[in-house]
């Protein structure tokens, strides 16, 4: 009737006969009282292993034990044991108990055989049929990806005026989550919670909380998150991870801020969300501060927060930090591999990548496709072309790994940055799946590297249909007519733009100075000491002998940002820079020459990686 229900398979070491004698014999409750102390403790394996005793030494469960014991086979699942449990429901005669049938829908639901949890709902009785029955059924159907049935069972309980309480919307809301679609739906049912006077309860707050941030509507998650009158670290945690999630990191700093000021204790997801935002920003000063609690408090040896320190360091540019946490950890698992591999591979240092992903494997670690894609990127950022084909061909051959689009993308950059565009078009047309956007675009910016117009054009036609609005693929393809002087092809890509209405993000640098963020946009003249920053500018072109205006007569944002880092940091101090869009070529030669006359080290980070500068050099050879 039910998932393997055989009497042959049970674990508890009695027949048929022998639970027939346990079931005449008197119950003790003293068994049942123990078996909850267990599980209230989570001890769910003792429980089980309790239970056993309970039948070798002749005391009969009742309708008290088996919910106790279904929901130690739920937490631990085992579908199995718990099917054998079910058949000592049905010969003890408890089968219509409502908390029997509800431990019955919950556990089926929870080991993912929703349809054994709808046999048992609709073999009980509609009278029998309590809140706590509908409930189970309807947290089944949305745990395992059955919103609909779960919503109709939901609409079925209001039609019968079935008690609709706080459980209920606790299986209920999670079903909303993570489709932007479904938050008007959302919203919906928030009115019926707010309606049914259940919008009081803090657990289902929390739950509508994080049901706006997963489904990426931020602006509706922060208007419920200030209203809610009580907020525990596990509010504040939604909230900031939606955050992050979605790229307002800024905001994320700003939220922690006003979490500390609340006196709320952050725990380590809290802190693995804001170090992910100091990554993004370049926030070292608040990493730093943020490190300081770690190594003070009980978590100092989480591996998640070790690893977003990893991450942190090596996006704020501080390597040295980076590997020095890296290299403390007792226990390193992939993440903390990734993270590290990932770092030097955004800095250029392809070969240190390409050595820790080899002491990775001589360790044991088996590589995933994440970690593929980050020594593939490193490889190709260096110019290491046939030892990233090595590690491609690899991937199935030695680890029995099915390379992805992100892969192929990653291979094509490789081929195509060393000049092999013959080989990177001709692996786009073996590729097993259809090419993505990742994939035309990777040509595309291959083409505009080598100056290829025709093959350009044909890989901008492929990406164009795949990725229409992607203003990044026009501004490319601009920027090398505008390098072959292609008026022509110049004015039919600002056609294009205009009759999709696109526009081309502004261009914006900054750096971090004694805490506060200083932001500069091209011909930027509203900085406090923009006197100053072009009078440092003059002076640094008489120096290289290059005048600093560049596209259409503006200082580009990194020459203003440098030039105010040269004004306000101690001699000799490296200069960080975070750039939104990449590092022109007029500015890439500028700030090479500066680095050459100026005994600093310039550091640029742009979307996708670091620059390094020093001594007229740049660690990127002129490749990216």
């Amino acid at each position: 009737m039910f998932h393997t229900m055989t009497k042959q398979s049970l674990p508890f070491h009695t027949s048929t006969k022998l639970i027939s004698r346990h079931f005449q014999t008197m119950i003790t409750p003293s068994w049942n009282t123990h078996l909850r102390e267990l599980t209230k403790h989570g001890n769910y394996e003792q429980c089980l292993d309790l239970y056993r005793q309970m039948l070798r030494s002749s005391r009969a469960p009742n309708a008290f034990t088996f919910p106790v014991i279904l929901k130690s086979c739920a937490v631990l699942s085992h579908p199995v044991y718990g099917t054998q449990v079910h058949c000592h429901v049905i010969k003890t005669g408890c089968h219509s108990e409502p908390f029997v049938q509800t431990g019955l829908i919950a556990l089926y639901g929870k080991c993912g055989f929703v349809g054994d949890a709808r046999k048992v709902f609709d073999e009980s009785p509609e009278s029998q049929k309590l809140t706590v029955c509908y409930n189970a059924l309807v947290a089944g159907y949305v745990r395992n990806d059955g919103f609909c049935d779960g919503f109709e069972l939901f609409c079925k309980m209001r039609a019968l005026g079935v008690r609709v309480d706080a459980v209920t919307m606790l299986g209920l809301i999670p079903g909303f989550s993570g489709e932007c679609g479904r938050v008007r739906f959302g919203e919906s049912l928030h009115c019926f919670v707010a309606k049914s006077g259940l919008d009081g309860d803090f657990c289902v707050g929390n739950c509508l909380l994080t049901m706006y941030v997963r489904c990426g509507a931020m602006e509706v998650a922060r208007k419920f998150f200030d209203r809610m009158c009580v907020k525990e670290v596990g509010t504040w945690n939604a909230m900031i991870s939606g955050y992050a999630q979605n790229g307002y990191a800024t905001e994320v700093l700003e939220l922690y801020k006003d979490l500390e000021s609340c006196g709320v204790e952050p725990n380590p997801i809290t802190l693995v969300g804001v170090l992910s935002s100091c990554a993004h920003l370049g926030a070292q000063r608040i990493g730093v501060d943020i490190e300081k609690k770690i190594r003070n408090s009980s978590f100092k040896d989480n591996i998640f927060l070790n690893n977003a320190l990893i991450n942190m360091y090596a996006r704020c540019g501080n390597l040295v930090k980076a590997k020095e946490i890296f290299d403390s950890l007792l226990e390193k698992n992939l993440v903390s591999w990734t993270a590290i591999i990932g770092g030097y591979g955004m800095h250029g240092q392809g070969e240190t990548a390409v050595h820790l992903f080899n002491e990775m494997i001589r360790c044991n670690i088996m590589p995933d496709g994440p970690i593929f894609v980050s020594v593939l990127s490193a490889c190709s950022h260096a110019g290491l072309t046939d030892i990233g084909l090595d590690y491609f061909n690899s991937m199935k051959t030695n680890y029995g790994l099915k390379p992805g689009p992100e892969h192929y993308s990653c291979v094509v950059d490789l081929l195509g940055r060393a000049g092999r565009l013959d080989e990177a078009q001709k692996l786009i047309k073996t590729m097993p799946m259809k090419p993505d956007g990742a994939v035309w675009g990777a040509l595309l910016g291959a083409c505009k590297i080598h100056k290829n117009v025709d093959l350009a054009e044909f890989a901008f036609d492929r990406v164009i249909e795949l990725e229409p609005t992607n203003i990044g693929y026009y501004v490319l393809l601009s920027n090398l007519y505008t390098e072959v002087n292609n008026t022509d092809g110049i004015l039919r890509i600002r056609v294009m733009m205009r009759e999709k209405r696109l526009k081309k993000d502004p261009g914006y640098s900054y750096v971090d100075h004694k805490g506060k963020t200083h932001l500069f946009v091209a011909g930027d003249h509203n900085h406090p000491q923009t006197k100053e920053i072009y009078a440092m500018l003059e002076r640094l072109d008489e120096l290289v002998n290059l005048s600093s205006s560049s596209g259409g007569g503006m200082v580009h944002s990194e020459r203003l940002a440098i030039a105010f880092a040269l004004l306000t940091t101690d001699i000799g101090q490296d200069i960080l820079v975070i750039k939104n869009l990449r590092v022109c070529g007029d500015c890439h030669v500028f700030i090479k020459l500066v680095s050459k006359v100026i005994d600093r080290q310039f550091i640029i980070r742009d979307p996708t990686r670091f620059h390094h500068f020093k001594d007229g050099f740049c660690s990127c050879k002129d490749y990216w």
